[in-house]
């Protein structure tokens, strides 16, 4: 998508722990085995935040409630992009966050199921129900990232640190949302796993199905699809890879940023890798986080273009382009 009313980011609100932990003395560390060990003392990750033990709405539900006291107003649509695991089973995770961030007048919905490009796919939605309905005047949307059990420690993906933000989408907003695609290959849907319903929640572990297929075939898969999603993106916003003033991504690994920064040929900027350093991966908050961070430091200037590339291990992809 692409041209169209401007619509953008209004505000965003990130909510990380004073607390962190280094990866070493989390209490798994010790049980791993050498790969998995080696495989943590070489992600990029020094230390993960750590909140006091709390569930994902209620943390979501904060991220909303001093987002709105920092800048008061009324969302139409309240959009929580849905955690690892629910709080909740049969209940609504989203209808709490409605109710505990006091957002009673916005509609409540969640993206779920593509893990970390969830933030991606909900800002595109959202710009897609403002373009819909011109009596809509604000999305906010909002996650939470907590570990699934107890492990931090993800071979042979990352490691996880807890976080949490909220970001409204409104008319005439900065960056505006210039150009946006995604795309998923459902056939990796069961890649990853978690056996819930025959341990308690102390007990769950990630696994991974098939490791040599995380790190081969969605590798190759990944950077055939984010290589030609960027040139689709750049094409339809008509400008060239030379406009783009900073490329973002999620935070996993060090050797990711490499590896993507080779795929595309634009480097990654290095506040992903000082956020992966000090929080560890926060699941679709990263990007939030990354893109917050970079407006922040006063080193944009209007009209520059930040390129965003988020990806999962569900095989979901999207790449947006945004304008300061």
């Amino acid at each position: 998508m692409s041209g169209g009313t401007d619509i953008g980011i209004g505000a965003i609100h990130c909510v990380l722990p004073d607390t962190r932990v280094a990866v070493e003395d989390l209490p798994e560390f010790a049980m791993l085995d050498s790969a998995s060990a080696d495989f943590a003392r070489t992600s990029g990750v020094r230390t993960v935040g750590v909140f006091e033990e709390t569930e994902q709405a209620p943390l979501a539900a904060r991220a909303c409630r001093e987002l709105y006291e920092e800048h008061p107003g009324e969302p139409d649509t309240l959009l929580l992009v849905a955690p690892r695991a629910p709080d909740v089973l049969l209940g609504s995770d989203v209808g709490r966050v409605q109710s505990e961030a006091k957002l009673g007048a916005a509609f409540p919905f969640t993206v779920e199921g593509l893990g970390c490009t969830g933030s991606s796919t909900a800002w595109a939605l959202a710009r897609d129900l403002l373009l819909a309905d011109p009596g809509r005047e604000q999305v906010v949307i909002a996650h939470a990232s907590r570990p699934t059990g107890v492990d931090r420690i993800r071979p042979p993906v990352t490691v996880v640190g807890d976080g949490a933000y909220a970001m409204t989408m409104v008319r005439g907003g900065r960056p505006v949302l210039r150009a946006h695609r995604q795309q998923a290959d459902g056939s990796f849907h069961d890649l990853f796993r978690v056996d819930y319903k025959e341990t308690p929640w102390y007990e769950w572990r990630e696994v991974c199905q098939d490791p040599s297929r995380y790190r081969f075939q969605l590798a190759t898969l990944s950077s055939r699809r984010l290589g030609a999603m960027v040139e689709q993106v750049l094409a339809d916003a008509g400008v060239g890879r030379d406009r783009v003033r900073a490329t973002l991504m999620q935070n996993v690994t060090a050797a990711a940023f490499d590896f993507y920064t080779t795929l595309i040929g634009l480097p990654i900027h290095p506040v992903c890798g000082e956020h992966l350093t000090a929080h560890g991966h926060l699941g679709p908050a990263d990007v939030v986080l990354n893109l917050d961070a970079l407006l922040a430091s006063g080193e944009l200037d209007e009209g520059d273009l930040v390129l965003v590339l988020n990806n999962s291990p569900v095989a979901a992809w999207a790449v947006t382009l945004w304008e300061v």
